[in-house]
């Protein structure tokens, strides 16, 4: 049953998505702690109405049970700023619903759209960068923005409320009852988790994008995930933070201890750092969930990448860590490798071809048989001095 039905942005600007409180994984891999939300939103103008996006389909029910109680009797246009799914999945069910709207995006989304969906050519308008809509009172502009966080993403202002559809960009995979954010704690830590597992790839695209976006008189921004920001300096400033190239006086070592020798050593190397004015985030991978490691990653200067052998190779879990690191490319500047190993070992080889995003940041690799002696505390305690130095180079400390 969904609890909350339609929510109010503005006059005449409506929520009609709907709140998944229930769902706890994302793409098969994003863990949702807190739930999510798939926001699509109705701007009605004196003489057309439009939508902005849709929902994800397992969500179908809420979504037209929002759409009867606004009284959507007549729906002139469908703007897709995104072919994903979550976003696209029922715009078909609508196009078949309202026989005379017009599905509105980008060629390249028109694509997307035509490879996921069924969507009938003659069914589409396409708009270039900069193109506009009249709703009568109501302008939406067309704003091109490829890889936030696919090549077609395009994001759709409204110019005399000074609304910015934002698509995914600026989201959060937060479920909550309040309608707009609180800008507290909480819708950081979903923004940042948001922003470490779904978009820090594309870094270099987001800062060109923040730039362009300034050219806009914006009041509200309305993302497709998560609350609605009222004040959007608060996200925005927060992406300007996470973008921009300064990092952190700040070691995460992801490790796997199979026997203990591991985190043996990575203790020691959580001491020696400590001891050096460094501050150290230890992550267990297997107990710790893929959040936890994505978040430190954003403005960490140093990884150091501790695993145990199993076989020849590293610890299954490291080699999806490492994955995930070097697709994740965060701005880290600094990348080591720490392992143990029993009898035979190809674990640095592999961790190494692993992490070609990073082939000019990795900098040191320390390998030991068993557990730690005392000549490998030693070189631990080196690699500490070593991490120390780079980052006096970065003038973090």
């Amino acid at each position: 049953m969904n609890q909350l039905a339609l929510r109010k942005v503005t006059e005449n600007v409506y929520n009609i998505g709907a709140i998944d409180w229930d769902r706890t994984l994302f793409d098969e891999l994003v863990p949702l702690p807190e739930g999510t939300s798939y926001n699509a939103y109705i701007v009605k103008g004196s003489q057309k109405t439009a939508m902005i996006d849709a929902v994800e389909p397992a969500k179908q029910e809420e979504f037209l049970r929002n759409i009867e109680e606004y009284g959507l009797e007549k729906l002139d246009y469908i703007i897709s700023n995104h072919a994903e799914q979550d976003h696209s999945g029922l715009i078909p069910l609508i196009l078949e619903m309202y026989p005379e709207a017009r599905l509105v995006t980008n060629e390249k989304c028109k694509g997307f759209l035509k490879e996921l969906l069924p969507i009938e050519d003659e069914r589409v308008d396409v708009i270039n960068d900069g193109d506009t809509l009249s709703l009568g009172d109501k302008t939406l502009e067309f704003i091109f923005a490829p890889l936030v966080h696919w090549p077609e993403t395009m994001f759709t202002y409204l110019r005399e409320d000074k609304i910015l559809f934002s698509g995914d960009f600026l989201g959060s995979h937060l479920a909550t009852s309040e309608t707009f954010s609180k800008d507290d704690a909480q819708t950081q830590m979903g923004a940042m988790r948001y922003y470490a597992e779904i978009m820090m790839p594309f870094r270099v695209m987001i800062k060109k994008h923040l730039r362009k976006l300034e050219n806009y008189d914006i009041e509200m921004v309305c993302p497709v995930h998560g609350p609605i920001y009222k004040n959007p300096d608060f996200i925005m400033d927060l992406y300007r933070e996470w973008t921009d190239d300064a990092v952190r006086n700040r070691v995460i070592i992801p490790f796997v201890s199979m026997h203990g020798s591991i985190r043996t050593a990575v203790e020691h190397l959580t001491d020696e750092l400590s001891r050096r004015g460094i501050e150290v985030i230890q992550i267990n991978m297997i107990e710790s969930e893929l959040g936890k490691l994505t978040t430190e990653l954003v403005n960490s200067a140093t990884i150091v990448f501790a695993s145990s052998t199993v076989l020849t190779g590293p610890h299954p879990t490291m080699v999806y860590t490492a994955a995930v690191i070097n697709a994740l490319r965060p701005k880290t500047r600094n990348i080591a490798i720490l392992t143990s190993f029993g009898w035979a070992s190809k674990c640095t080889e592999t961790l190494k071809s692993l992490l070609p995003n990073f082939k000019n940041q990795l900098f040191d690799t320390i390998d030991f048989k068993g557990h730690p002696k005392t000549e490998d505390l030693k070189r631990i305690s080196e690699l500490a001095d070593t991490i120390l130095a780079k980052h006096k180079e970065l003038g973090l400390l």
